[in-house]
């Protein structure tokens, strides 16, 4: 973890590629950004839905001690990894208990970050594999398909996928399951917001179903 941002100012140097992940509470966001990166607690997971308040910064394949330099302005010797880049995690909208003026300002620093973050690569907008898009999936939609730059991909994810597996083996699990509602919903919901052409990935932070595929996007970065 590097930092947290309420506004553009708040945001580390943009020296580096970033890719960012967005989603309602309890899509399972840091569960996935956990299982991604290979680590337990990277993001913080919580059963109480809405706890990311914040931008946060994570940095991946960085040099020792980048943390120092972004909290206390320290100099640390060596260079950057060439291969090193942000992960962002977006606050929930959906179950967060905030006022609406709070979340308007979300929406508000989400546009702004969208349309002048110029290392911004990649945002994976993630979305309940049980239930498919809901309303406020549906405004993330419609948000980005309006302000979206040319320069920055669009991918949807489908989480907890293994959650369709009920009475499965563990193998079957792996393979994950979205039905053929959720997946139409979706599609549609997509090509209603200008963001038709977007790819879909099916995942799962309990298997690590679809690492590989979200990695191959992290490599944009």
């Amino acid at each position: 973890f590097i930092t947290g941002a309420v506004d553009m100012d708040g945001c580390p140097e943009d020296d580096r590629g970033e890719v960012a992940f967005i989603g309602r509470s309890n899509v399972g966001k840091s569960s996935l950004v956990n299982m991604v990166t290979n680590r337990k607690t990277l993001a913080y997971t919580s059963k109480t839905p809405g706890k990311t308040q914040q931008f946060n910064y994570f940095a991946v394949n960085d040099k020792p001690g980048r943390i120092r330099e972004i909290r206390f302005d320290d100099t640390v010797e060596g260079e950057k990894d060439p291969d090193s880049f942000y992960i962002v995690d977006l606050p929930g909208f959906g179950f967060a208990q905030v006022p609406d003026k709070q979340r308007q300002d979300w929406s508000e620093f989400m546009s702004q970050y969208v349309q002048t973050r110029k290392t911004l690569k990649v945002i994976f907008h993630l979305v309940d594999a049980r239930h498919g898009p809901t309303s406020e999936d549906v405004k993330i939609m419609k948000q980005l398909g309006q302000i979206l730059p040319r320069k920055v991909n669009y991918v949807a994810v489908l989480t907890k996928t293994d959650k369709n597996m009920k009475g499965g083996t563990s193998k079957k699990k792996k393979i994950g399951k979205v039905t053929r509602t959720v997946m139409e919903a979706l599609r549609l919901r997509l090509k209603e917001n200008n963001l038709g052409r977007a790819p879909v990935i099916l995942t799962s932070a309990e298997t690590k179903l679809g690492r590989d595929d979200i990695w191959r996007y992290l490599k944009i970065a």
